[in-house]
């Protein structure tokens, strides 16, 4: 079973998709609610929570990490502490994989900010973000984190 939430944030509306009891996407843009969940209903109390500032631990949600490396580095971000950055050499020697490899997977995070994909830099400034508003949007969330590693 597939449902949708459309949750308010600083960068306009953002849909949630849950499959299964699972959150599996958060898009940038109102895609349009299908259902509701009790899983759908805490994701966006944990995000209006994280938006607000209320909320500084990690997201505690059934998140549905992807098969492979691509999921070894998502739940290798799902650690890194809210305010902290690690570099993409970092998990690369975590994870025994090239740094590439890495930038790829973040690339390929279908569930950012809840996989906190924006908090992986390049060792020579912030390297990319795939979500709308590109780095600008990266930039603001280690900002509203209090990420004091900031390169500009």
């Amino acid at each position: 079973m597939i449902g949708r939430a459309v949750v308010s944030g600083p960068f306009g509306p953002m849909t949630l998709t849950e499959e299964d009891g699972m959150i599996t996407r958060l898009s940038w843009g109102d895609r349009g609610a299908i259902g509701g969940s009790a899983v759908l209903a805490e994701a966006a109390r944990q995000l209006a929570d994280y938006f607000a500032g209320r909320r500084r631990e990690p997201f505690d949600l059934p998140l549905a990490f992807q098969p492979g490396l691509t999921g070894d580095v998502q739940r290798a971000m799902c650690v890194i502490p809210m305010g902290e950055t690690r570099t993409y050499g970092d998990l690369s020697k975590a994870l025994g994989v090239p740094a590439q490899a890495i930038g790829q997977a973040c690339g390929a995070n279908p569930i950012p900010i809840l996989i906190p994909c924006h908090r992986i830099l390049s060792a020579t400034g912030l390297g990319g973000f795939s979500a709308p508003g590109g780095v600008e949007t990266k930039v603001a969330l280690l900002r509203h984190e209090g990420a004091a590693s900031l390169l500009i």
